[in-house]
């Protein structure tokens, strides 16, 4: 499989540093508007995952990484793409810019075969979570969204607790700052998420419940949820506050999860009971991690808490879509 990425930010580096060493998927360009020489140098050095062993360079077109080459582009227009020529197969369009059908669409005429968002992208775009309901992508679809990091954390955790039976959910996902948030006090049209964001907690709107609710039409009307960004450069705690709709203990739920993540979620899900903080799930491949020592139960209403890397799980299930999806082609 060929892949190009769109848009070199923090998703669209680190998909490059994971797919580069992969057998079968082969990273053939890459395209940003910012300066080659600072891609180069965004791509080795990485203040959360460290630093790249290999050399990285750019060069006449180029990017060098270790031994191997990846064409860089800088276009705004997507249809200026040589996608054709370089026969690329799945472009992963990262840069946040080009997240409606007709406007990802344009890779498809630059002659890509298949985009992948890295978002959730406009509604009339297939949602689809790895783990969920992958099954419904066919040899026909041509845009796909796999939703983001929180939507990939929730849908497992809700679907199963589901089983026992939900009567509301509120959600919290307490989340690492990004860069849709401001450095120092600034102007927003979101007057929050233009306050320092290494210096408060602070809480933003998110459109989670949409996506939940499109996933999992049963639980219309009957989820809430919200985002509370904290000064962490990396990982996040979702915070489940859900009513049950039958009694259960905080065993038996612990139970489920935890079988879960050793049969139908393996490799989506995992369970812990270790006593773990936001700092050591970095690096972590799985969408959600059930920390089954903060489990609790009072009456019906049901305390879950739950950890992942923004970042390195959300990747890790778009290197998932493009293994199943090579499976397609």
């Amino acid at each position: 499989m060929r892949v190009a990425i769109n848009g070199m930010g923090r998703i669209g580096r680190l998909l490059a540093r994971k797919i580069l060493p992969l057998e079968g998927i082969d990273l053939v360009a890459v395209n940003d508007i910012m300066e080659p020489d600072n891609l180069a140098y965004l791509l080795r050095y990485d203040s959360v995952y460290g630093t790249l062993p290999q050399r990285v360079s750019y060069a006449d077109g180029q990017l060098t990484i270790g031994d191997r080459t990846v064409a860089a582009f800088r276009r705004e227009d997507p249809r200026e793409l040589p996608w054709a020529a370089l026969g690329v197969d799945v472009v992963l369009e990262c840069s946040g810019r080009f997240t409606k059908s007709n406007t990802a669409a344009l890779h498809l005429e630059a002659g890509a075969r298949k985009v992948l968002l890295s978002t959730t992208g406009s509604p009339e775009i297939p949602l689809l979570i790895y783990g969920f309901n992958q099954h419904v992508l066919n040899a026909d679809s041509t845009i796909i969204s796999p939703g983001g990091c929180m939507t990939n954390c929730s849908t497992h955790i809700l679907y199963l607790l589901n089983q026992v039976g939900i009567e509301s959910a509120q959600v919290n996902i307490l989340h690492s700052y990004t860069s849709r948030q401001e450095l120092v006090d600034a102007p927003h049209k979101h007057y929050r998420r233009g306050r320092a964001a290494a210096e408060s907690i602070i809480p933003v709107e998110i459109d989670l419940a949409d996506s939940l609710e499109r996933l999992m039409p049963a639980l219309k009307d009957r989820i809430a949820t919200v985002s509370t960004r904290v000064p962490v450069a990396n990982g996040a705690m979702a915070d489940f506050t859900v009513q049950l709709k039958t009694a259960a203990t905080a065993r038996e739920i612990n139970a489920m999860f935890a079988n879960a993540a050793r049969h139908e979620y393996d490799g989506v899900l995992d369970y812990t009971e270790e006593a773990v903080v936001s700092l050591d799930i970095k690096g972590d491949t799985h969408s959600c991690v059930v920390d089954g020592t903060l489990t609790s139960i009072v009456g019906r209403q049901l305390k879950l808490i739950v950890w992942f890397d923004n970042e390195y799980g959300y990747t890790s299930r778009m290197v998932d879509w493009l293994f199943y999806w090579k499976k397609l082609l």
